[in-house]
């Protein structure tokens, strides 16, 4: 296990320093390219050496107009499994916590992701997040954010912050559900130690936030979490989605590992 952990940083360590050569050969202006192809390889590398796959599942096809992607948030592998999906034109939030790992900070200031303070400095987050949105404002480009904030490894769904909801609400960009499906006896919870099998990654339908009002926050926020509590308790009870939503899998992976 030590040494397969080892060799996952050195995996992510060469990926960053690739990266940062293809970004300075480019000058810093591909960015689709660093998230969308190297990310993409490098997360793929890392699930396919833990033998970990997974399958991706879609209400319908993604928005072709940009959106805010959200999902729970339960295990590490998260952000392996969301960086493997090459979400099309998306910067990612992100703790800044993490840029103690001198290859997470290279590969999140080339993808340019938006780095996160704790919950403790409210005001510090809300001018990362009036920043977030005037970039995106003038990008176009998706994002993707986890409204629980943290790997919650409680069993159920987190309580939801509100950032989420205010981004979309303030760019009337609709929002895309994604639900994570890890089998308990082999997620890690904020550790390592995955187990080989298969991840079930959900795609929900889109939510039209165009009639949100920034007054109804809360309540849009509570009605989004109310739906995953109802997708996390089929999923829990019957290893299914509701029928009423109307997810079907898509006839391919993107990914398959050799188990």
């Amino acid at each position: 296990m030590v040494l397969r952990i080892l060799l996952t940083f050195g995996i992510v360590l060469a990926s960053s320093l690739f990266m940062l050569a293809a970004a300075i050969l480019t000058l810093f202006q591909a960015r689709r390219f660093y998230s969308e192809v190297i990310a993409r390889w490098m997360g793929q590398v890392v699930l396919r050496f833990w033998r970990i796959n997974y399958a991706t599942h879609y209400a319908a096809p993604l928005p072709d107009c940009q959106t805010v992607y959200i999902s729970n948030h339960t295990s590490s592998l998260d952000v392996m499994l969301l960086i493997s999906l090459g979400l099309p034109r998306t910067r990612f939030f992100l703790s800044g916590y993490l840029r103690k790992f001198i290859f997470v900070a290279i590969i999140g200031y080339i993808i340019r992701i938006f780095w996160t303070v704790p919950q403790e400095f409210p005001e510090r987050r809300r001018q990362i997040f009036r920043r977030a949105d005037r970039i995106l404002r003038r990008t176009g480009d998706s994002v993707y954010l986890s409204p629980e904030g943290k790997c919650v490894t409680t069993g159920e769904i987190g309580h939801f912050n509100k950032g989420s909801f205010h981004l979309a609400t303030s760019l009337k960009a609709p929002i895309v559900p994604i639900y994570i499906h890890i089998p308990a006896e082999m997620n890690p919870g904020r550790g390592y130690r995955a187990q080989p099998g298969s991840v079930g990654v959900y795609f929900l339908p889109a939510i039209d936030t165009s009639s949100w009002r920034l007054e109804n926050l809360e309540t849009n926020r509570d009605r989004v979490r109310a739906l995953y509590v109802r997708v996390h308790d089929a999923m829990r009870s019957g290893g299914r989605l509701p029928d009423d939503l109307g997810v079907e899998p898509l006839q391919r992976k993107l990914m398959r590992a050799a188990v």
